[in-house]
């Protein structure tokens, strides 16, 4: 996979094929960056069942603008446009001026199903919320 995946946060979500949806955009908004080794990402081959996590909480900018109603996260190989690896809906949290969203330590887990095909799954926080999302589909 690639060295290094950014994590990106929709108001509307895309479809499989990285296309329709509508990322944050504005009010200091960035994707976050995930170097692909062991000092960030638990070594999968210890994990049960080849799982590997987050080792360090992925922090997003704080808000300098309201970013609005946040329901579907992504993955991508690049920082700005590039290919949306994984992706999946969430519960909506709305982002306001202010707020700095994460996925705390270990929220942010890759997993291999029944067919083998690696999904994600993922634990975003913003203040006293947290939501979880459901098992990513893989592009």
């Amino acid at each position: 996979g690639p060295g290094t995946t950014y994590v990106a946060l929709f108001t509307t979500a895309p479809n499989d094929a990285g296309a329709g949806g509508v990322e944050v955009s504005g009010g200091a908004y960035a994707r976050a960056a995930i170097t692909s080794n062991t000092i960030n990402w638990k070594d999968p081959s210890t994990a049960t069942q080849g799982e590997t996590n987050n080792l360090f909480k992925i922090v997003f900018a704080p808000a300098t603008a309201n970013w609005g109603d946040v329901l579907a996260f992504g993955v991508y190989d690049a920082l700005a446009a590039g290919n949306l690896l994984y992706w999946n809906t969430m519960t909506t949290v709305t982002i306001n001026s202010g707020m700095q969203p994460l996925f705390d330590v270990g929220a942010l887990i890759l997993t291999s199903d029944l067919h083998e095909q690696w999904v994600l799954r993922v634990l975003l926080e913003v203040h006293e919320y947290r939501v979880r999302g459901a098992f990513a589909k893989q592009v």
